[in-house]
C-alpha cells in the first residue's frame, strides 16, 4: 500500500485536512494488535468487565412494560459463568452465523475460482461496462445484494476488489466501495428484504403500547429506502474517485499485471455455456418462488424458505457454472481437479477461521454479560432526558442508533432494546412508529463499517490481506471512514427533508401519528 511517506518521497503528498486525518488513523490503528490478538484482548476485557459490574450488581430496567424483571450485569468469571464458557465453547463457534455462509459459498466460489470462470467473466464485465460506471455499479450492487441477506459480505466485496484490479486500479479501493454499499449503505434498497417484516414486527409490538390496534406495514418504509439507493450510489462513488483513490495510489502486489481482453475459443464456448446453466439455474429459481405454491414459498404463501435458502442456492450457482466452464474450457479433467479446488478454496480461509473462532466468542460474551443491553438501554435513557423534541430528537436518536451499532451488531437486537423506548414517545409527540423506525435504520447502517464488532468484518481483513498481505484494523477503519460520514452527511438531510415535506415513507407509512 502507498503509505504518506512513499507520496512524500514521490513529491504527491495528500493534500488536506482529511487526507492527513486518515493518515493519523491508520497509524495509530495499525499499531493495535494483530486482529486475532486484538480480539483476544477484548475477550479479557469484556470478561473482567463482567466480573466487575456483575459483582457490582449494575442494571437497567427493561423499557418493555411486560418485562418487569431489570437487565442485570453476569458475571462471567464466577463458577456457573466459567462452566458455560467452557461447555459451550464448541457450540458458540459452530453456530457463529458468518462461518457456516462463507464455508458453504466459498465452495462454490473455489470451483468458479480456479477454473477460470471468475477472472474471464471479470474481464469481460471491465471490457464492457464504462469505466465511469463501474465504481457506482458497485456501491448500488452492494447495496440490492442485501436481498440475499449477509451474501453480498461474501461474494461482493471480493469481486469488487478483483474488478479494480483487473482495471489496473488499487484492489483495496474496489473492496472498500464494495463494503461501503453492503454494510454503510445497509437497509436501502430498490426490493423488499427479509429484514423489512422483521423490524416492522419489533415496531408494531411498541406501537402497540400507546395504540393496541395499531399495525405497521413490512413495506412502510419503502419509499425512503429505495430513493435513497442512488443517493448513496453518487455519494460512496464520489468518496472512491476523489478520496480513496488518490490515497491509495497506484497498486504494486506481487501480482499486479492488468487482465488481457482476449480470450481464446475455449475460453468463449466456456463462458457462453456457464452463462446458460446460470439462466437455467435462474428459470428454475424463478419456477419455485413466482406461483403462489412455489417450492420455495411456505404455506402462506411467503419467501421465507427462498430468503433462507439464498447461499445453498449461491453455493450451486457458482459450482455449476464453474464446473461447467472447467469442463468445457478444458482446465477441469476430471473429479479429482473439482476436489483439489474445493480444498484449495478451504485452506486459504484458514485465517478467517481463527478470527471468526475468537470473534464468535467476544460477540457472545458480549451478550452474555448482558453489557451491551444495559449500555444501549442508560444512552438511550440519557438521550430521552436531554428533552429535546420533534426533528432534533429524530437528529440525536439516528446519531445515537449508529453509536449503539458500535457495540451491538444485530439490526433486530438493537430495535428490540430501542422500539419500546422510542416509539411510544415520538407517537406521544406525533411522529408516527413508521417514522422513529426510519429513523433507527438509517442510525443503523453506516457505522457498521467501523466496528470490528461487525461479525463480518475478520472477513473484510482476510479479503484485504490477499492484497496487501500486513494490512491492519487501523487501515480498514481509515479507508470506510470517508465513506460512513459521506453517507450521514447525505442520509441525515434527506431524512429531514423527506419529513419537512410529509412525503409517505411508503406503503402505509405515514410521517405523523394520527
Amino acid at each position: 500500500m502507498t503509505t504518506e511517506k512513499d507520496l512524500k518521497d514521490t513529491g504527491q503528498e495528500p493534500s488536506g485536512a482529511m487526507q492527513r486525518i486518515l493518515n493519523k488513523i491508520e497509524v495509530v490503528g495499525n499499531k493495535l494488535p494483530q486482529p486475532v490478538t486484538l480480539f483476544a484482548i477484548l475477550i479479557g476485557i469484556v470478561l473482567v468487565l463482567s466480573w466487575i459490574f456483575g459483582n457490582l450488581g449494575l442494571s437497567a430496567e427493561h423499557p418493555s412494560p411486560e418485562v418487569t424483571e431489570p437487565i442485570r450485569a453476569v458475571n462471567l468469571l464466577n463458577a456457573e459463568g466459567i462452566q458455560k464458557i467452557l461447555t459451550s465453547m464448541v457450540e458458540v463457534f459452530a453456530s457463529f452465523p458468518p462461518l457456516g455462509l462463507v464455508l458453504v459459498v466459498m465452495l462454490g466460489i473455489g470451483v468458479a475460482e480456479r477454473s477460470g470462470l471468475i477472472a474471464i467473466a471479470l474481464r469481460v464485465f471491465v471490457s464492457k461496462v464504462p469505466t465511469k460506471l463501474i465504481t457506482f455499479s458497485i456501491v448500488i450492487a452492494g447495496m440490492v445484494s442485501s436481498v440475499a441477506a449477509d451474501a453480498g459480505y461474501v461474494v461482493l466485496i471480493p469481486l469488487g476488489a478483483a474488478i479494480f484490479k483487473g482495471m489496473g486500479r488499487h484492489p483495496l479501493a474496489g473492496l472498500a466501495a464494495a463494503f461501503a454499499g453492503v454494510s454503510g449503505g445497509f437497509g436501502a434498497n430498490f426490493l423488499p428484504t427479509g429484514l423489512d417484516p422483521m423490524i416492522a414486527a419489533f415496531t408494531q409490538s411498541a406501537a402497540s403500547i400507546m395504540d393496541a390496534g395499531y399495525t405497521v406495514n413490512p413495506l412502510s418504509n419503502y419509499y425512503l429506502m429505495a430513493a435513497s439507493v442512488p443517493l448513496i450510489g453518487l455519494a460512496g462513488t464520489w468518496v472512491t474517485e476523489k478520496i480513496i483513490v488518490p490515497r491509495l495510489g497506484a497498486y504494486e502486489g506481487e501480482d499486479s499485471e492488468v487482465y488481457s481482453n482476449t480470450f481464446t475459443s475455449q475460453e468463449k464456448r466456456g463462458l457462453k455455456w456457464a452463462g446458460l446453466s446460470v439462466i437455467v439455474i435462474l428459470g428454475l429459481i424463478a419456477a419455485a418462488i413466482i406461483p403462489s405454491n412455489g417450492v420455495l414459498r411456505d404455506a402462506a404463501g411467503g419467501l421465507n424458505p427462498f430468503y433462507n435458502s439464498i447461499v445453498p442456492l449461491m453455493f450451486i450457482l457458482f459450482f455449476v457454472s464453474g464446473l461447467i466452464f472447467g469442463l468445457v474450457a478444458k482446465t477441469i479433467k476430471g473429479d479429482k481437479d473439482v476436489a483439489n479446488m474445493t480444498a484449495e478454496s478451504m485452506g486459504t480461509m484458514g485465517g478467517y477461521i481463527v478470527l471468526a473462532f475468537v470473534a464468535a466468542h467476544l460477540v457472545q460474551f458480549f451478550i452474555w454479560s448482558n453489557l451491551g443491553s444495559i449500555m444501549a438501554i442508560s444512552g438511550a435513557a440519557a438521550l430521552q432526558n436531554i428533552g429535546f423534541t420533534g426533528i432534533p430528537l429524530l437528529i440525536a436518536f439516528i446519531l445515537v442508533s449508529s453509536f449503539i451499532n458500535l457495540i451491538i451488531g444485530s439490526a433486530s437486537a438493537k430495535w428490540a432494546i430501542l422500539a419500546p423506548i422510542f416509539v411510544p414517545m415520538l407517537m406521544l409527540m406525533g411522529y408516527s412508529p413508521e417514522t422513529t423506525q426510519a429513523a433507527y435504520r438509517i442510525g443503523d447502517s453506516y457505522s457498521n463499517i467501523l466496528t470490528p464488532l461487525l461479525p463480518y468484518f475478520p472477513l473484510v481483513i482476510v479479503f484485504a490481506q490477499k492484497y496487501v498481505k500486513n494490512i491492519g484494523i487501523g487501515t480498514i477503519i481509515s479507508v470506510m471512514l470517508p465513506y460512513a460520514i459521506a453517507f450521514m452527511v447525505v442520509r441525515i438531510p434527506m431524512f429531514v427533508a423527506w419529513l419537512l415535506l410529509n412525503i409517505p415513507l411508503g406503503i402505509e407509512g405515514p410521517i405523523y401519528y394520527p
